[in-house]
């Protein structure tokens, strides 16, 4: 039977995450399959269960936690192998697993392994614990990316007031950033991109550019691209070695950012925003349906405010992207400081 016919199992995953963003990771034991891989705690959804109400019964049942807080978040499918014995003996057979992330924040107890499994708290952007089980391995790059998104807004702040409220965002904790300025000639966009990278740089943050001048990547040192949804629409291969994003609509377009394996996505605009008032708002309720089961991080974008973090995560957003609200005085000081999640 191949992946195409085989029985899909569904799983709850739960991304236990503390305060400082370690994360909670626990061994597979002995009897298991995949014994000795190391994944995140959850377990097979059951008839009749949703996959919130499939989480935190396994918790509860693996490691003695009550989850009190949780936020939907990433939809995963993946085909295991069958995973024979060195003595040729099957260990696990093949299956498809489509499997649902949710991040959890808050919980009641303890975590204990009462399955005999060793468990690990582990900095989501240098994990030590290996094997790591193959599905849950690359949710690691999505964890890295931060919960706020600012993109510039040169056109309308000018230059001295840009990046004094640049400073302030950054010694605030702003770890993510889109260069877009479309107004920008080439050398002109470069010129201010140098600017932004050396004074982004001490603080490690992740610079982006915007594809309207993807050209610029030769020359400068960022972390990767966003691409226009028209752009989007043209690529048949994600770069390699960078970070790369993309500005999504509609179905059509999340569907073509997830077949590319982008790293991200921003859906917009998710409120009546200044920019494009002729654009009808998604609104939260099609925000949620048109994300609902999909693989890649969203960013909510569209009259976002920083007290709009909860409201998009608990439709399924990765975070929030904002462009006018980043640069406000009263703003710059409340960026998120927390991990993701």
């Amino acid at each position: 039977m191949n992946s195409t016919t085989r029985k899909i199992t569904h799983a709850a995953v739960g991304v236990i995450q503390r305060e400082d963003g370690w994360v909670l990771l626990a061994e597979r034991p002995i009897g298991k399959p995949w014994a000795g891989y190391w994944e995140f705690p959850g377990g097979k959804v059951e008839e009749g269960e949703t996959p919130q109400q499939a989480l935190k019964r396994e918790l509860q049942e693996e490691l003695g936690i009550e989850v009190a807080s949780l936020y939907p978040w990433l939809t995963r499918s993946f085909d295991y192998a069958a995973k024979y014995h060195a003595t040729g003996q099957l260990d696990s057979p093949a299956k498809s697993v489509k499997l649902h992330f949710f991040i959890v924040t808050k919980w009641n107890g303890e975590p204990r392994g009462l399955e005999n499994q060793r468990l690990v708290w582990q900095p989501s952007d240098k994990v030590e614990v290996s094997p790591m089980l193959p599905a849950n391995a690359p949710i690691f790059a999505a964890l890295s990316l931060p919960s706020n998104y600012a993109i510039s807004n040169l056109s309308e702040l000018g230059e001295d007031l840009f990046f004094e409220r640049l400073q302030i965002s950054l010694d605030n904790g702003l770890k993510m950033l889109q260069l877009r300025e479309k107004q920008l000639s080439t050398q002109a966009f470069e010129t201010f991109a140098k600017r932004v990278i050396n004074l982004v740089s001490p603080y490690g943050a992740k610079v982006l550019i915007n594809s309207s001048h993807q050209s610029a990547l030769a020359i400068l040192n960022v972390a990767g691209i966003h691409f226009s949804a028209r752009d989007l629409m043209r690529l048949q291969i994600k770069p390699n070695a960078m970070l790369c994003g993309a500005s999504c609509h509609n179905d059509k377009e999340l569907a073509h950012a997830a077949a590319l394996g982008l790293d991200y996505v921003m859906l917009s605009p998710v409120k009546a925003t200044r920019s494009h008032p002729e654009d009808e708002p998604l609104g939260w309720a099609k925000f949620s349906r048109l994300i609902d089961g999909y693989a890649l991080p969203v960013y909510a974008l569209g009259g976002m405010l920083p007290v709009d973090l909860h409201e998009a995560k608990s439709h399924g957003a990765h975070g929030i992207a904002t462009l006018r609200s980043a640069w406000l005085s009263e703003q710059c000081s409340q960026v998120e400081l927390a991990p993701s999640h």
